[in-house]
């Protein structure tokens, strides 16, 4: 028994560590990516289009990524993916070393990473209950997400620093490091239970990948539970996309334009998801996951109406902390409560759909509330969709389909 403990700790340990160190590189080169874009162009449209490419293959390959992870070997999509990142980061290396340096280059290596984070996420989502026992997923959920916020604090930083001195070849070459050292830890260290692969075409039929969506979409239409989830996590994106996107603007109009300003922000809320992480971590949240995820959203609702509210800058910074520790609040056990309550048969195609729904739903508020927030005071925005997000987590308190399915 202890024999067994021991294996899933190491297998997870392992599992996380290779994840932190590809994420980190591939970070670094991300803001590396936009940075120097702006720099070298600054063209509002051109960062627009790098914008656009960062979410829209994800949101065209996520349903496939979702059908692989359900068909095929988890580590090996995983793997696959982080392999064709890398290779476009080394493809761009070489370019760069060539003397060919252009958006078209950066344009490309964003699109691949898009879609290799696309196919990714839903595999990751997959393969962690292969190797965590269900007891702990809310925990290792949390570390995971504690590991992700790291690397969101420290990525900035060391771009930056690295920009300063050295090439964007370079900068490249690191994530192809990385990323080789996180496919390596995957592959030979990580030893995820063998599985029943339940998806196969008819015989001698080539695999329907448009029917098993369509068997997805339809196991979603049937679980009440998961259907309801999908629809609040969209509309809470929708809804949490103005204290997500708008507040650098809101800063400057209210506080002042410093950059010290935006930095300070961006830097409280990373350690906020931070502390977050390690929170849900070692709590593991309510028993009734739907609890955990009713309290987030109360508590988001709140925070982003008290940026509204605030009239000092250092309030402001507080309530930014307290609100990046809130995230995993939410993130954490969403996943939990899919991963423990979803068919494994269909584990790979709910993921790829919640991916879909709420990374559409953040560009999609935008178009709303961007020019609104030009027409009326951000403060005012904030306090509206505030509450709005507040009431989201009434369902999660009182309907009976998500706190049944939600833990015992």
């Amino acid at each position: 028994m202890n024999n067994a403990g021991n294996k899933w700790k190491k297998n997870t340990a392992l599992f996380l560590c290779g994840e932190a160190v590809t994420v980190f590189g591939s970070m670094v080169v991300q803001y590396a990516i936009i940075w120097h874009i702006i720099l070298n162009t600054q063209s509002g449209a051109i960062v627009t289009v790098f914008t656009v490419a960062g979410f829209l293959p994800m949101f065209l390959i996520s349903p496939f990524g979702g059908v692989w992870a359900d068909r095929y070997n988890r580590k090996y999509i995983i793997n696959a993916a982080d392999g064709a990142v890398a290779l476009a980061s080394l493809v761009a290396a070489l370019l760069f070393l060539a003397g060919v340096d252009n958006a078209g280059v950066l344009l490309f290596a964003a699109i691949v990473r898009s879609f290799g984070q696309g196919v990714q996420m839903p595999a990751v989502g997959s393969f962690i209950p292969q190797i965590v026992p269900e007891e702990h997923l809310t925990r290792v959920n949390g570390i995971q997400s504690s590991v992700q916020s790291c690397s969101a604090l420290a990525a900035p930083a060391i771009s930056g620093v690295l920009m300063s001195f050295t090439s964007m070849a370079t900068l490249f070459f690191l994530d192809v490091v990385t990323a080789a050292i996180g496919i390596s830890i995957l592959a030979f260290g990580v030893k995820g239970p063998k599985r029943k692969i339940s998806l196969s075409a008819p015989a001698g039929e080539k695999p329907a990948y448009f029917r098993e969506l369509k068997e997805g979409i339809s196991y979603i239409r049937r679980q009440k539970f998961v259907l309801q989830l999908l629809a609040l996590a969209a509309a809470f994106m929708f809804f949490a996309s103005p204290a997500m996107l708008l507040t650098p603007l809101q800063v400057t109009r209210d506080f002042g334009s410093e950059v010290w300003r935006l930095t300070a922000i961006e830097i409280t809320f990373s350690v906020g998801m931070m502390l977050g992480g390690v929170l849900i971590g070692a709590w593991g949240g309510f028993r009734r996951h739907a609890l955990t995820i009713a309290l987030s959203y109360a508590l988001f609702g709140l925070e982003t109406i008290g940026l509204g509210l605030v009239p000092a800058f250092w309030a402001y910074n507080g309530i930014m902390l307290i609100m990046g520790l809130t995230i995993p609040l939410y993130s954490a056990p969403v996943m939990t409560l899919l991963q423990t309550a979803v068919d494994p048969a269909f584990m790979g195609r709910v993921l790829s759909v919640m991916t879909m729904s709420t990374s559409v739903m953040v560009p999609a508020g935008m178009l709303v509330f961007g020019p609104v927030a030009d027409l009326i005071p951000i403060d005012f925005l904030l306090i509206g969709t505030g509450l709005v997000m507040a009431l989201l987590s009434i369902p999660f308190w009182m309907g009976k389909t998500l706190r049944a399915a939600g833990g015992s």
